[in-house]
């Protein structure tokens, strides 16, 4: 591991790429428009692994390539317990926030689209999952993250406090 969640990955390795967003911006030259795109990738293996990136290019292919490259190098590990999540969290970026909850099997995934994309690729089959703020779906994905990151084991947190359930 290298920093906090973060290791180094292949780039061969069996990850799901998904593409969340793409934003045309045009910038007004002396001969016109001149159009640029940015692409928001997340990518994850399913088992607790997944990664985020957002990479500006001249063309969409080439910002949607750039973007998972760059998904691939921020792979990010966290707790899962069986199909869900350990325990709440709620965590913010910027203007977003995300509120996210363990659910019983057989619930699915009840969320926002962006949150909800982040959840699938990461392999959690049940979690409810609320998107409150801002609508801008690099903070909501880059806030949704960041709740997963700071995830911790239940049983690990109850030995390191010398407590039994």
């Amino acid at each position: 591991m290298t920093k906090k969640g973060k290791k180094e990955v292949d780039f061969d390795t069996e990850f799901e790429e998904k593409v969340l967003y793409i934003n045309r911006c045009s910038k007004v030259v002396k001969g016109g428009r001149k159009f640029s795109f940015s692409a928001l990738v997340i990518v994850g293996d399913g088992n607790g692994r997944i990664g985020v990136g957002f990479a500006k290019a001249n063309e969409v292919a080439d910002a949607i390539r750039k973007g998972g490259e760059a998904a691939r190098k921020n792979v990010v590990t966290f707790e899962l317990e069986g199909t869900t999540i350990p325990h709440e969290i709620i965590s913010d970026w910027d203007g977003a926030k995300v509120m996210l909850k363990p659910a019983k099997e057989g619930t699915g995934i009840i969320a926002g689209s962006k949150p909800r994309a982040v959840l699938e690729v990461s392999g959690i089959k049940d979690v409810v999952a609320k998107r409150l703020g801002s609508n801008n779906p690099l903070n909501q994905v880059r806030a949704t993250l960041k709740a997963l990151i700071n995830l911790r084991n239940r049983q690990a947190t109850l030995d390191a406090r010398g407590a039994s359930v």
